[in-house]
């Protein structure tokens, strides 16, 4: 398995930089995931409102429409629900 080449273990040597090798791979392939998530985390938290209501306003929404409660009560949740936002 290993062979001597004047004087020094060559298959030895070999197998420590091929394992160098994968380790170095391995951290530069994680610390790229890392990176592109984390950028795609920052653009996922800007300050543009969601597309469409949020399931705190629908169901809002549908307690109003149900009239469960009254349109006072209404705009005042949903004006809360828009502070928090």
């Amino acid at each position: 398995m290993m062979m001597r080449h004047g004087g020094e273990w060559v298959w030895g040597g070999s197998v420590l930089l091929t394992v160098a090798m994968v380790v170095f791979w391995a951290l530069l392939m994680t610390a790229v995931v890392l990176a592109v998530r984390y950028l795609v985390s920052l653009q996922g938290n800007g300050s543009a409102p969601a597309a469409g209501p949020s399931k705190a306003e629908s169901l809002l929404a549908e307690r109003y429409a149900r009239g469960e409660i009254d349109d006072e009560e209404y705009q005042r949740k949903l004006a809360l629900l828009h502070q928090h936002r």
